[in-house]
């Protein structure tokens, strides 16, 4: 019986192996009855790394495993004064020492408390994310068991050292980089460090990709002994860590922002000195031009602008939240907005992270298995039929030896974990989740054919065969294993015709990206004489096609970011054939497309990186790579993924999006947004709050800058029409206080546009002001400024008070271009606005009646006749607004090439390409 071990005796060693005198906790099939992890983790996370946070993964990894500092905490005060660095903020304070410096106390009130509510805001905003990140993952450092002079020990992972004898058992987490002393049925999930979906065997061997296992990564069956060789930055965890000390640059929108706060600043200089040289020219006195000009360049700086930013970005994070999205630092919501290049993990990202036999196939035909995840509920379809034992013996009997040669073990969900899960090796759940839906039972066929002996796999022979005894008489020989190890005269039975179709079906289904399993099997009657060996004479029944599978809301969220104008890629640590595969059924590339490996990178041979859609067999090293040639391509990067060797790759992207319940922490950590519920989905809804804020932003500052061209306008024409002084100070700063203020933030909360996502994003280098946005702003700004003036002329001519009317008309007509500036006007989806302009009017209407308010701005009370002419004026705003977007509408972005990658993608399903820029 040489060349197989019996269950009991496979048992004894797994009991040797763990250092104890029995193996607790372990099933008949060797196979544990505790989820993995579960003493370290939250229900449905992959305890990938066993620590804490990006942080103390990364302490840990520079320092070593006994010099980790404590975890600092950043105090109030630095991150206030992160938020006060904002180049919005610093506009927003200049703006305040000017109003200062005018003496209007009232309005410098008003702007300072711009600046505390948005410095609240975004400080309470990072502290939020901060801890909804920490109950996401709220894990602990995972303990180890250490065997040290000679007795075995439980210590924390953290003080593991070189040299020390660990022990590994299933379920637990590797706790440093190790080599493999002794294993039996030692396999490990290393998806988080390598993205390889399939976990691997670990057995003594010389090389060091099975002889070793790595800190991070989970052992999912068996039970081995270690030697510890490397810790802290050392270790691969830690090499990976130490990737990742980049810090977040700026988002396109605030280097958009700043770029138009410098001009903005220059022109506004230039403008209020032509406006001090004119009055100082007509007699007008020093001090009363000099605050003249102070309050017009305050008049002409947006300072709402901040405010307007940090509600629509608050207003995007909590829309993110209501789906599951956390939002870990505000700015991240636009950033997803400006877009171009979406970069994606395979295992765990855009697929379940777990194996599902898919395909079927036997001498009489194939069959498809459908169902979702380890969930037994499902069924299997032949021909567009379901299939049950009694009309598909063929693939009953195939399913049936798959479930016998079988150690791995499925748990109904419980209160801690909402889903079916899988104990053992995920290639084996898969089969057994296959027979299920089939409608075998797997407790009935344990009891109906006893295991006997068994020979477990071994990368040498690939396959695994177990014996079983028969109810009446003799044993039943089950073997699954790899094709080329199963379809051999030596194993099979079978005539060559058959091996032969075998071979080719098996071929056909590797190209498609599915792991193939050749499962055969035999009866004997007389156990008395033993063949030399089990695993030969066998009958073949036929083959199952395994997959990690693609996550049903992948499919659309490619789909929808493609319409947007967005190149998605996929790059993954799995094998070229299965990346090749799964970007071919999401529609990321076509299967005739070029994948670049991680080998060709290596060596240089890749060329272009942003030639290609598919990367496969990539380390943290070349994710690094990718992202950063994007980057360089003038794109904007968006980089997801779940694992540890995604973690550089979403800290150096645009903007970092983790999976948070199959995330590891260290991915959370480096990310900027954390999908708590793991849907893909939930990125185009991310995008297209991102395009909402930027739309919103863009809104106001048409609205403002139009108010404030405007204002120079009257300020500087006025003299040259009669009226030496058109606006004084305290009125000038009343208008803006009104115009900019509440009004102006509601103006963030507009609603998305319907057809936001049908165009492209646009280009990081162009202007905020850019497509179209200048022209309209001087248009609206001329607009007002001629009717303002002509109703001054008419005053003045008349006798009536013009200053007054003047006031009037240009507060009410910029409250009426406001209205005209909504995403959708004429409904009520935004009520905060018509509020909004309601109050403001009132109160510009209560600055020439109430005698405070008459004696503060120096204005004189009109004629009800005056004010009735004044409101039918202001009315011309809204109307002129609306014609003026419907006949130059703003233009959408367009497609520029940039030679970085072949072919075109547009609206109907094809990516853009913008020379795009940091």
């Amino acid at each position: 019986m040489a060349g197989y071990t019996t269950g009991a005796a496979d048992a004894t060693q797994r009991s040797e192996l763990s250092g104890r005198g029995s193996a607790t906790g372990v099933n008949p099939h060797g196979s544990s009855r505790r989820s993995a992890g579960e003493a370290n983790r939250l229900p449905g996370t992959t305890p990938a790394t066993g620590l804490s946070s990006y942080e103390a993964a990364r302490r840990l990894a520079l320092h070593g495993p006994n010099e980790v500092p404590a975890e600092p905490r950043a105090p109030v005060w630095r991150r206030v004064l992160q938020q006060l660095r904002d180049p919005l903020i610093l506009v927003l304070l200049v703006a305040a020492a000017l109003t200062i410096a005018t003496g209007d106390l009232s309005d410098a009130a008003v702007i300072l408390l711009v600046i505390t509510v948005n410095t609240v805001v975004g400080v309470v905003q990072e502290v939020r994310a901060e801890q909804a990140v920490t109950a996401l993952s709220a894990m602990s450092a995972p303990a180890a068991r250490v065997v040290r002079d000679g007795e075995e020990r439980s210590v924390p992972a953290t003080e593991v050292v070189p040299g020390d004898l660990v022990l590994l058992a299933e379920g637990e987490i590797v706790p440093a980089d190790a080599d493999v002393q002794a294993a039996a049925l030692l396999l490990a999930d290393e998806s988080s460090l390598t993205g390889e979906s399939v976990p691997a065997e670990k057995a003594p061997d010389s090389d060091p990709a099975r002889g070793a296992v790595s800190a991070g990564t989970v052992i999912v069956r068996g039970r081995g002994r270690a030697v510890v060789t490397a810790t802290g930055a050392d270790s691969a965890l830690g090499r990976i860590a130490s990737l990742m000390g980049a810090a977040p640059g700026l988002t396109p929108l605030q280097h958009r922002l700043a770029r138009f706060g410098r001009t903005l600043a220059a022109v506004t200089v230039a403008l209020c000195a032509v406006v001090l040289a004119l009055g100082l020219v007509r007699g007008q006195p020093v001090e009363l031009m000099i605050v003249a000009a102070i309050s017009l360049a305050v008049a002409a700086v947006p300072e709402s602008l901040p405010a307007v930013v940090t509600l629509a970005l608050a207003l995007g994070a909590r829309r993110m939240a209501d789906r599951h999205a956390i939002v870990r630092r505000l700015p991240a919501v636009e950033t997803l907005g400006s877009v171009t290049v979406i970069a994606t993990d395979k295992t765990g990202t855009l697929t379940e992270g777990r194996m599902a036999a898919e395909q079927l196939w036997t001498s009489l035909g194939e069959a498809a298995v459908v169902g979702t995840g380890y969930d037994p509920e499902g069924r299997i379809v032949r021909d567009g039929e379901t299939v049950t034992p009694g009309n598909a013996p063929d693939l009953a009997a195939l399913l049936r030896a798959a479930m016998l040669c079988n150690d791995a073990a499925l748990e109904p969900p419980s209160d801690h974990s909402p889903d079916w899960s899988a104990l053992g090796d995920p290639t084996e759940a898969a089969l057994l989740v296959a027979g299920a839906r089939l409608g075998l039972d797997r407790a009935a066929l344990d009891r109906e054919l006893p295991r006997l002996e068994e020979i477990p796999f071994d990368s040498d022979r690939k396959r695994m065969t177990t014996v079983h005894r028969r109810p009446e008489g003799g044993v039943r020989v089950a073997c699954k294993g790899a094709p080329e190890s199963m379809l051999r005269p030596e194993t099979l039975s079978d005539g060559p015709e058959v091996v032969a179709r075998a071979a080719a079906q098996a071929e056909a289904l590797a190209r498609r990206g599915y792991r193939v399993l050749a499962v055969a099997s035999a009866d004997h009657e007389d156990t008395a004489q033993r063949p030399p060996t089990w695993e030969s004479g066998l009958s073949l029944l036929g083959l199952v096609g395994i997959l990690d599978p693609p996550r049903s809301a992948s499919e659309p969220t490619i789909t929808a970011c493609k319409r947007a104008g967005v190149v998605p890629v996929l790059i993954t640590g799995d094998h070229p054939l299965t990346a090749r595969a799964v970007a071919d059924r999401l529609g990321i590339a076509s299967s005739d497309e070029e994948v670049t490996t991680g080998d060709r990178i290596r060596e240089g041979t890749a060329g272009d990186l942003t030639g290609v859609r598919v990367y496969a067999r990539t380390t943290p090293e070349q994710k690094l790579d990718i992202v950063q040639a994007w980057r360089g391509a003038r794109h904007v990067v968006a980089m997801t993924g779940d694992g540890v060797n995604d973690g550089p790759a979403l800290r150096q992207a645009d903007i970092g999006v983790a999976m948070g319940r199959r995330g590891t922490e260290v991915a959370r950590q480096a990310a900027d947004l954390v999908l708590a519920d793991d849907n893909p989905a939930t990125i185009v809804s991310a995008v297209e709050e991102g395009r909402r804020v930027y739309a919103n932003v863009r809104r106001f500052l048409l609205y403002a800058l139009a108010g404030g061209t405007a204002e120079i306008l009257v300020m500087l024409l006025g003299p040259f029409l009669g009226m030496p002084l058109p606006l004084l100070p305290a009125q000038i700063l009343w208008i803006n206080l009104l115009t900019h203020g509440v009004p102006g933030v509601a103006l963030g909360a507009e609603p998305v546009d319907p057809h936001t996502m049908r165009h492209p994003p646009r280009p990081p280098e162009e202007s905020v002001l850019g497509a179209g946005l200048w022209p309209r702003i001087l248009f609206m700004g001329a607009f007002v400024a001629t009717v303002t003036l002509v109703v001054g002329v008419w005053a003045r001519e008349t006798g009536r008070p013009w200053q007054s009317m003047i006031f009037l008309v240009l507060g009410a007509t910029q409250l009426g271009v406001a209205l005209g500036s909504r995403a959708r006007p004429g409904s009520l989806a935004n009520p905060f606005l018509l509020v909004a302009v309601g109050a403001a009017l009132s109160l510009q209407v209560a600055g020439v009646y109430l005698p405070p308010l008459r004696d503060l701005l120096g204005t004189e009370p009109v004629r009800p006749t005056d004010l009735a002419i004044a409101a039918v004026l202001s009315g011309f705003g809204h109307v002129v607004m609306r014609l003026q977007a419907r006949l130059r509408p703003e233009r959408p972005p367009k497609s520029v090439p940039t030679g970085a990658a072949p072919g075109t993608l547009s609206d109907v399903g094809a990516c853009s390409r913008h020379a795009h820029g940091r």
